[in-house]
């Protein structure tokens, strides 16, 4: 893989960033076999471009965006991001995670996945977290293949939700510390 800069967005980013959030989001619900829930595909859609503007609006206060470009061609190849825990994430942990920071919005390009681009930007963005004075977060997932990713990271997830997503299709949602 070429060598990538990590760094924050810009308002010139936000189209492209919208489009690759589509492209990503896309791919993701087809290779978990959810194509058909066009509902919730356009849902997330929407709550992602909200959280890229809530940041570059509030510049980073309320959801902390980095992306990843690749230095070759510019073009950005995986997003991350930090915000106030979900609502999902307070109702199933009971509350307990209420007021912790989420790590959300975890994309890579499909042409550059297993290439290290998460974890780099992971790592980046707990620096960047620890450098604020943030000790402790939380993230979770209903898609399969990144409940692997996050177990492999962080170990089992302190909530499962057995079947929340139909039979066979779990919620996990996972916290740590930095």
């Amino acid at each position: 893989m070429n060598k990538m800069d990590i760094r924050r967005p810009s308002k010139e980013d936000q189209e492209e960033l919208n489009q690759f959030f589509a492209s990503v989001i896309k791919h993701t619900f087809k290779k978990e076999g959810l194509s058909h829930l066009t509902e919730e595909m356009e849902e997330e859609l929407r709550q992602k471009k909200g959280f890229l503007e809530s940041d570059l609006i509030s510049k980073g206060k309320k959801y902390y965006f980095l992306v990843a470009a690749d230095v070759i061609s510019s073009q950005i190849i995986g997003t991350i991001a930090c915000g106030p825990a979900n609502a999902l994430i307070i109702r199933c942990a009971n509350g307990a995670l209420k007021d912790w920071k989420e790590i959300g919005t975890v994309y890579v390009h499909p042409d550059y996945q297993k290439q290290g681009v998460g974890s780099a930007l992971l790592n980046h963005l707990l620096a960047d977290m620890k450098r604020k004075g943030i000790t402790h977060y939380c993230l979770d997932s209903g898609y399969k293949q990144a409940q692997a990713v996050w177990k492999k990271k962080l170990g089992e997830p302190e909530y499962l939700m057995k079947n929340y997503w139909g039979e066979g299709s779990h919620h996990m949602i996972w916290s740590a510390t930095i």
